[in-house]
């Protein structure tokens, strides 16, 4: 199960992306602002987050500098989920290391298939199986179909 952690100052936006990345089968935690979400990165090391970036105290892009200049946290995938979402803004934002960038007001259900598509983009590779279906054999190890 993935942790993905959001980072929006927003409750109601923390608890519609906590509700529906857990239904998805997400392990979801939150942080209200960069102070707080950088501490949370730093304990629990996310597979993912979800960044807004007008935030109380240190912005969203300040937090992401300080993400993608540390060793440990700087592979971390992120989703930048903002209002602010003209052109210039997604550059400067996607410029500065986002993964992606959603503007707000958005769709749960592409947001859920972005998560997805950057956490396939970082998976280790699977150990490949066999698949049987009635006579069809697919062996993934030695990559035959029979």
């Amino acid at each position: 199960m993935a942790l993905v952690l959001v980072v929006d100052d927003e409750e109601s936006i923390q608890r519609l992306l906590r509700f529906s990345l857990e239904r998805e089968g997400f392990e979801v935690l939150t942080a209200g602002n960069g102070v707080e979400a950088l501490k949370v990165a730093y304990a629990r090391r996310p597979d993912l987050i979800v960044l807004d970036l007008m935030l109380p105290g240190m912005s969203g892009l300040d937090f992401l500098k300080f993400l993608r200049a540390d060793e440990k946290l700087r592979e971390t995938p992120v989703i930048i989920l903002s209002c602010r979402g003209e052109e210039k803004d997604r550059v400067l934002g996607l410029e500065t290391g986002a993964d992606d960038y959603i503007p707000k007001p958005f769709g749960v259900r592409e947001l859920i298939a972005r998560v997805r598509a950057q956490l396939r983009r970082r998976a280790p590779e699977k150990k490949r199986d066999k698949v049987v279906r009635g006579q069809l054999v697919i062996d993934g190890e030695r990559l035959t179909v029979s």
